[in-house]
């Protein structure tokens, strides 16, 4: 059964509505849009609203459609049976699936049936753990089977100790059918253990349902391959990197025409996100980064012609366009954020260029508070070059006043700081309580061209950290600055930064924040999972001592050998799940704090992994911050 929903903000409660600036309290009761799809009329979309409970410490979904030409939202029982299922065949016979299958011997009971209680674990090579979870000897395997009740599935992949989708974040995007019903297409890192954590070589296979043989479609590729998809001709189309190893190589869009590899994207001067063919298979449109936004893009698909490949942005503004949903006549639906609001479905006309917002799942609340503002400010870097810095001050700002400020160093390294909306690193959550956010599209950043990309890997205490103190030292000159009041945060390399900021700093700072950040290059190289990381932005291991770049990083860039120099009080936040970044990265930095009799707190989340998602503990850490800053800003 469904009915009419009137879908704006039935999500806050009406206590929150009197509330006049952003809080972390209400942000952890926005509705989080996901759109899943158009529906197979075309007339719909159909989307998710998931809401937060601290209260139960979870989150509820519910499911719509709403009309692509905007209009009222309408709640839905079963939403499946409103799209098409991309994993069923398209002749209708077989249905794809993954489930985990067990192929390796790593418990101590598989090798002691006896010892059943045992928790034990033998590994002999390297990928025992990934992300936030040890190796057990399972693996995700690719299934089909027929499409009637009681059929069995068929493992195309049985035996091999590989992944589909691949691990930690694939889904169903990793594996398709062909048009003809008969390939299934999917991607897989085919390395095992050490192997395997020292490489980014995915490849994309084709499995032959009548002949049960696979092949290697990308063989001659040694970097990523993903997100396979056919074009409306039927040309198999995929992203791919080039390098082995180096996982924020440019993202190139592929088509295999005629037998031949094309790159529709190789001369241009950007990295792709994600990509759809447009409906007329003349064209496709691409996201990715520019300018400090993600926008909207188009290539023209020339065939083997001699028609030249253009790339147009389609889009600009200063938002994020953060996915492609699908198209609906002249228009394509997407979703869009920007640093005061979070996710909504958006409809944009490709010849008016016009955007129509469809939902409104969180308009009523916004329009309900003070947002911040936002400006762009270009600051001179110390190698002579025009960095963008993001400047977001709080509500109501008043330029005769002076504002506490914070420096805010993106992760990635290689992350693109844009107009995201975070949950928990939110500009407009940390302008509302009161201080500028200052935060520089430094060396490493996309958007700004390959070159700016690269340059941060095997200098991450290089220019990168040149281009954030210019960035501040540039703020600071504004007079609603208050420059005994200044504070450096983030997370990842972010906290790698805050780390390395805090023995170079010469008391620019007076707290620091460290979410996740690698302190101890060397104990990095020796716990972090997965090691084409280090081995590319570092240089590789710590013991070669005839290899200049490692050496560099370890003896020039690694934060343990300034912490004589500390001097400033830091709050370190740590997933004891995490892997990326193990825990003893701020176990270490924790302790030498307090050894020196530094202020310092240590924040540790012994069940979560890189990031803090679940409701409370992502409300405890929006509290911790604050009340820190709070002490010592």
């Amino acid at each position: 059964m469904k009915y009419i929903f009137s879908l704006t903000m039935v999500f806050i409660t009406t206590s929150l509505l009197a509330q006049n600036v952003l809080t972390p309290e209400n942000l952890w009761q926005l509705g989080r849009v996901s759109p899943l799809g158009i529906s197979k009329d075309k007339k719909q979309i159909i989307y998710k609203v998931a809401t937060p409970s601290v209260e139960n410490n979870d989150f509820s979904n519910l499911y719509f459609s709403i009309p692509i030409s905007g209009g009222n939202a309408t709640k839905l029982g079963e939403y499946k049976i409103h799209l098409n299922d991309k994993n069923s065949s398209p002749d209708g016979k077989y249905l794809l699936y993954h489930e985990a299958v067990k192929i390796e011997k790593v418990l101590g009971k598989d090798y002691y049936p006896e010892m059943e209680k045992s928790d034990v674990f033998i590994y002999d090579e390297l990928d025992y753990r990934h992300w936030d979870t040890y190796n057990e000897g399972t693996f995700n395997h690719l299934f089909f089977k027929e499409n009637k009740e009681g059929a069995v599935g068929v493992d195309i992949m049985e035996g091999e100790s590989y992944h589909t989708p691949q691990k930690p974040f694939g889904g169903d995007e990793d594996y398709i059918w062909s048009p003809d019903s008969k390939k299934i297409l999917y991607v897989s890192k085919k390395k095992k253990g050490t192997a395997y954590a020292n490489s980014t070589n995915t490849d994309i296979y084709e499995y032959d349902v009548a002949a049960k043989t696979t092949k290697n479609l990308t063989e001659g590729n040694f970097g990523y391959d993903t997100q396979p998809i056919f074009s409306p001709n039927g040309d198999l189309t995929w992203l791919q990197m080039k390098r082995d190893g180096y996982e924020a190589d440019k993202n190139d869009i592929i088509v295999r025409h005629k037998n031949t590899n094309i790159n529709l994207t190789g001369n241009w001067d950007e990295s792709v996100r994600s990509f759809q063919w447009h409906p007329d298979g003349k064209k496709i449109y691409f996201t990715a980064a520019t300018n400090g936004t993600i926008q909207l893009f188009e290539v023209n698909f020339p065939g083997l012609t001699k028609i030249a490949v253009t790339i147009n942005q389609v889009t600009r503004g200063d938002f994020d366009v953060t996915g492609i949903v699908g198209f609906s006549e002249d228009k394509i639906i997407l979703t869009r954020t920007d640093f005061n609001h979070a996710a909504e479905i958006f409809s944009f006309d490709l010849k008016k260029k016009e955007w129509q917002q469809i939902t409104n799942v969180n308009t009523s609340f916004y329009e309900s508070i003070a947002l911040s503002t936002f400006e762009r400010k270009f600051v001179k870097t110390t190698d002579n070059k025009e960095m963008l810095v993001w400047v977001i001050y709080p509500p109501n700002f008043d330029a005769s006043k002076k504002y506490p400020t914070l420096l805010y160093l993106q992760g990635g390294p290689q992350g693109a700081l844009t107009q995201f909306y975070s949950f928990r690193w939110n500009f407009q959550v940390m302008a509302s309580q009161g201080y500028i956010v200052v935060a520089p599209n430094r060396r490493g950043m996309p958007g700004h061209g390959i070159a700016w990309n690269e340059q941060i890997s095997k200098d991450w205490g290089g220019q990168a950290m040149e281009d954030y103190l210019s960035a501040i030292d540039a703020m600071c000159k504004e007079p609603y600055v208050d420059t005994a009041r200044v504070g450096a945060v983030g997370a990842s390399f972010g906290g790698y930064s805050a780390y390395y900021l805090a023995g170079i700093h010469n008391n620019r700072f007076k707290t620091f924040i460290s979410h996740a950040g690698i302190f101890n290059l060397q104990s990095m190289y020796g716990t972090t999972e997965e090691l084409f990381f280090v081995n590319w932005d570092i240089g590789g291991p710590y013991w070669e001592e005839i290899n200049t770049a490692a050496q560099k990083s370890y003896a020039n860039f690694n934060p343990i050998t300034n912490v004589s120099k500390w001097n400033t009080p830091m709050l370190i936040i740590q997933g004891g799940k995490d892997y990326r970044v193990p825990i003893g990265q701020s176990q270490e930095a924790f302790q030498a704090l307090q050894q020196r009799g530094i202020k310092s707190r240590f924040l540790l989340f012994p069940e979560n992994n890189h990031w803090i998602l679940n409701p409370q503990n992502g409300m405890i850490w929006q509290r911790e911050f604050f009340r820190w800053l709070k002490e010592t800003l």
